[in-house]
């Protein structure tokens, strides 16, 4: 299957400080892939480079356009989502949706109208009375109508309480996701969206160390409960995180034979919470 974002050897500096280093990544339809790392790992300006709005040394397609050299078109089809979106404090929420209808040719008026049915925002209110709760619903209505292939989301949740959150995540499945769709989305907050992920890559310091599909990232790590009794043998097997608490310690392995591990306690899939904090408190690149 042909991909539909690809990024190759991708590097960025600002003055002296190397901020992305040798980023490779593949996004076929269907996918939808987290990129999770923390606060000034490079995440942004990696999709910054997507969207063509910084520059960047490298190899970069995004449904064969290259987003330096053909932006404008690109953006026909790729929908954003930035950490920090704003809209005009003046402006009323149906003046949005006649704006989008004006600048966008994919954008569809009625399907952003019968999204915000769903939500309590007046049509005629303006922008500088709703909650950060409800600009972020305004944005996604006004993503989720723009018939794109591909949407890209930085943070989208950020500052969200957990309900709006939880609803974000459910209206993005719902109105956007299909298989001939993809999803990338930035976040430090990886066990909010780890049930609607295909496939993770974890960054660190403007690097990628390790990138896979969430099936495969579950069946490769495993979480080990050990007593003491078995606390020597199981070190042996060098584990990448050791966690102790209330006589119990749990120790995450990365491809150990499961038939040792079941000898000495009690084994279970590990969560990308758990493997993103094994690798990133590793001192070595997987």
């Amino acid at each position: 299957m042909t991909a539909m974002l690809s990024i190759s050897g991708l590097y960025k500096s600002y003055r002296n400080k190397q901020v992305l280093k040798d980023v490779n990544l593949t996004l076929k339809a269907g996918q939808i892939l987290g990129v999770v790392g923390p606060n000034g790992a490079g995440k942004t300006t990696c999709l910054q480079a997507l969207l063509g709005l910084t520059m960047y040394e490298g190899d970069v397609d995004v449904l064969g356009f290259n987003p330096r050299k053909n932006r404008k078109k690109m953006l026909e089809e790729v929908a954003y989502i930035a950490d920090v979106a704003v809209l005009p404090k003046w402006i009323k929420v149906n003046q949005v949706l006649t704006y989008m209808q004006g600048v966008h040719p994919n954008f569809d008026r009625h399907k952003a109208e019968m999204f915000l049915a769903k939500t309590n925002i007046p049509a005629t209110a303006k922008v500088k009375t709703l909650s950060k709760g409800m600009v972020t619903q305004l944005h996604l209505a006004i993503i989720l109508a723009v018939d794109a292939k591909i949407l890209i989301l930085d943070e989208p949740t950020l500052g969200l309480d957990i309900l709006t959150r939880r609803q974000f995540y459910t209206h993005l499945l719902e109105d956007f996701y299909a298989d001939d769709k993809c999803i990338i989305v930035t976040t430090h907050q990886i066990e909010e969206i780890e049930h609607i992920l295909t496939d993770v890559a974890f960054i660190r310091e403007g690097q990628i160390v390790l990138t896979q599909s969430v099936d495969d990232m579950r069946n490769r790590f495993k979480l080990l409960a050990v007593d003491n009794e078995h606390l020597d043998q199981a070190s042996s097997l060098n584990p990448i995180m050791t966690n102790s608490m209330m006589g119990i310690t749990s120790m995450l392995f990365d491809s150990a034979d499961p038939v040792k591990l079941n000898t000495l306690g009690n084994v279970s899939s590990a969560t990308l919470a758990d493997i993103f904090v094994g690798v990133m408190t590793q001192e070595t690149k997987l």
